[in-house]
């Protein structure tokens, strides 16, 4: 995955509208010449954009897994605790009140919507004895995805002027944002990380059965706390940087736990780098297939991600006795 995803930076380096030869690049990025068109595309626009692609792709495949983990659902998806949903409402409120109309200026707006979203998620679903269930997780996540979406979609139908801005930043993609967003929200970003590997055991514990990992002596509300943490600053940055790409943080684990099992230590070391470079090839992807113009890694993502999942979903099991 680590050689994957050194190609994958290596063609988001070289390939679009203006093919640029590896030598020139690597002379951007090690000996530039300020006044050279191809190294100017290079550094302000492909760097940029890669590393937006890797920062994102790694911690939406983050969340993916510990959300997985935690509902013990190998189907769950971060959006379950509302992300999306928050950080598009967060989103459409600085177009609307602030006049915000910038992908690069929704950065902190995203961030809070998507933090705000999960917190009342996670708030709600653990109130009561059963607290923290995951059915009651993702029922209650579905609640509030569905009322801040009516509110979303109340001011999309009000607001012409919020609907052109808004559209754009919505399908997910790595273009008009700069190093600047990313270094925003990389700490958040790098304790989420930090935070999920080491909730590594707990959610293999878990996956044994709540009970289970109580009789064992495993504290299952710290590992659930720590991992909607986790998850809320992951999903939370990415989002903010990168718009709500949808479908990543569901594939990628799940993809990887079909071929290298279900040890969480290794799906979620083995899925930064798998999930950077499904996000950076679905962007290198966009740029090609629809010239003169581009398609955002958003929608590429869905599109080449939804066949593979179905395939993935309805492949035959070995059963070995």
């Amino acid at each position: 995955m680590v050689a994957l995803l050194v190609v994958a930076v290596a063609l988001s380096l070289g390939v679009g509208a203006r093919p640029i030869a590896p030598g020139v690049v690597w002379e951007a990025l090690f000996a530039q010449d300020p006044t050279n068109p191809d190294h100017i595309v290079v550094l302000t626009q492909r760097v940029p954009r890669t590393v937006i692609g890797i920062v994102a792709g790694a911690s939406l495949a983050l969340a993916g897994t510990v959300m997985q983990g935690l509902t013990r659902n190998p189907l769950a998806d971060p959006g379950l605790l509302g992300v999306n949903a928050g950080a598009s409402v967060a989103v459409l409120a600085a177009i609307v009140l602030l006049g915000v109309s910038k992908p690069s200026g929704f950065v902190w707006f995203a961030f809070a919507g998507a933090a705000v979203a999960a917190l009342v998620v996670a708030a709600i679903g653990s109130r009561g004895p059963d607290g923290g269930n995951p059915a009651k997780l993702a029922l209650t996540g579905a609640a509030v995805t569905a009322g801040i979406t009516a509110v979303t979609m109340l001011i999309l139908t009000t607001q012409i002027v919020a609907l052109d801005v808004y559209r754009y930043w919505s399908v997910g993609g790595l273009t008009a944002r700069g190093l600047d967003s990313v270094a925003l929200v990389g700490i958040p970003i790098l304790l989420g990380a930090v935070l999920a590997i080491a909730s590594a055991r707990g959610l293999d514990l878990i996956a044994l059965g709540e009970d289970t990992a109580s009789g064992l002596g495993h504290n299952v509300a710290r590992t659930r706390t720590v991992g909607i943490v986790a998850t809320i600053l992951l999903c939370g940055g990415a989002t903010a940087i990168a718009g709500p790409i949808v479908f990543l943080g569901l594939l990628v684990p799940h993809a990887l736990r079909a071929v290298i099992g279900d040890d969480y230590a290794r799906l979620l070391a083995i899925g930064v780098p798998a999930g950077a470079s499904v996000l950076v090839l679905s962007d290198v992807v966009g740029r090609v297939i629809a010239p003169p113009g581009e398609v955002q890694a958003g929608i590429v993502v869905a599109f080449v991600g939804a066949p593979v999942l179905i395939a993935l979903v309805l492949r035959r099991r070995r059963v070995v006795l």
